[in-house]
């Protein structure tokens, strides 16, 4: 009996229209809109790239071409420098494809046309020249027999400062709306919950009615259903992070089997909800309400529609991200990204597990206590 009511479960699933909207079709268009909305923020605000320069007189100052082509080279290059005339210099610094104009000469001179990063970092760069040169000059001029340490000591680059990373995942803040996307798909399996407990109640389905009669027990109906709705919720979670890293190309790190983990235990969670919601004393239109307006205001505290606000219930009501189920599957994934050890990821685990195994309680408790004087 466990294994008929689970295969037909399976199969009456995949005939309801809301799973296949709020679960599939609802979460690819959202994550297409987040990727053309945020795929580029990071890059271009955040991580540095080579800065355009035009140089005017290159000729008259053969050793700072020299250093300008040596800091234009490699992965990391410093300057992408283009050698014109002044006309075309004023040209392409009026237009902005230029931060900055040098023109080389006894004196390196420096003309911007504002004062953000980049115009900075040119005039560092001028200053830094200009007294690197006066200093081989001088040391020329007075004792030449000292001027190839000079130049060595200029060319060394000093720092007490060494480079730690702080984590070797994806530091894009933005992707953030991406792991709360996938929290928003297992929230909704809230939606199938809901027709574990519609399916083994008599005064709310045809089907609950004819289970209630049949010979099997209520506890191998309600189990056989709620596996095959994790089943299915299962297969849409997978979808939903298959999309997100490969149709998307989002970074989830070189821990994807985890996050496709995490993303199914979610996924159970969302449907023990709606079957506690389910087994609620309520309209069936009621509950539906009450659990997309539960899912929606869960996905809100965890950051969906504002990047910001995860953090600042974290500053105000640290305990809420701790029990909101959208926030801790979004947390779990973030873990894995950031955190080299896996504690955190752990405890968000076992945090999900907790929060299942209570809803699932609840609906268990006022489902089997439910009787009906006639059917």
């Amino acid at each position: 009996m466990f294994l008929h009511i689970f295969k037909y479960e399976l199969l009456s699933s995949l005939r309801v229209k809301d799973l296949i909207i709020w679960l599939m079709i609802f979460p690819i268009a959202l994550g297409t809109f987040f990727k053309i909305a945020f795929g580029n923020v990071y890059a271009r605000n955040t991580e540095f790239s080579a800065i355009p320069a035009a140089v005017v007189g290159a000729e008259n100052d053969p050793a700072f071409r020299n250093v300008c082509d040596s800091v234009s080279e490699g992965d990391e290059a410093l300057l992408k420098v283009t050698y014109t005339d002044e006309k075309t210099a004023l040209e392409m610094l009026e237009r902005g494809d230029v931060e900055g104009i040098f023109y080389a000469g006894d004196e390196v001179m420096l003309t911007v046309a504002g004062s953000g990063l980049g115009q900075t970092i040119l005039k560092s760069f001028a200053d830094r020249y200009s007294v690197s040169a006066a200093i081989i000059k001088d040391a020329l001029m007075n004792d030449p027999a000292s001027a190839p340490a000079v130049i060595a000591a200029i060319s060394e680059d000093v720092s007490s400062c060494r480079e730690i990373p702080l984590t070797e995942g994806n530091t894009d803040n933005m992707v953030q709306y991406f792991y709360n996307l996938i929290a928003m798909v297992a929230m909704y399996g809230a939606v199938t919950g809901l027709h574990v407990s519609a399916g083994n109640q008599a005064n709310m389905s045809p089907l609950g009615a004819r289970r209630s009669c049949a010979p099997a027990r209520k506890s191998v109906s309600i189990a056989a259903s709620f596996l095959g709705s994790c089943i299915i919720q299962g297969l849409c979670m997978v979808l939903c992070v298959s999309f997100v890293a490969f149709a998307l190309g989002v970074d989830f790190g070189s821990r994807l089997p985890l996050v496709y983990a995490a993303a199914l235990l979610g996924g159970c969670m969302g449907v023990s909800i709606g079957f506690f919601v389910g087994a609620l004393n309520m309209p069936e239109s009621a509950k539906t309400g009450v659990v997309m307006s539960f899912s929606m205001l869960m996905c809100f505290f965890s950051g969906l529609m504002v990047g910001n606000m995860k953090a600042l219930i974290s500053a105000k009501a640290p305990w809420l991200n701790m029990i909101n189920p959208a926030a801790v599957v979004s947390d779990s994934i973030y873990c894995l990204n950031i955190y080299s050890d896996y504690r955190r990821f752990i405890v968000k685990m076992i945090s999900m597990v907790i929060i299942t195994l209570v809803f699932v309680a609840l609906g268990l408790i006022l489902t089997r206590r439910k009787k009906y004087a006639s059917l």
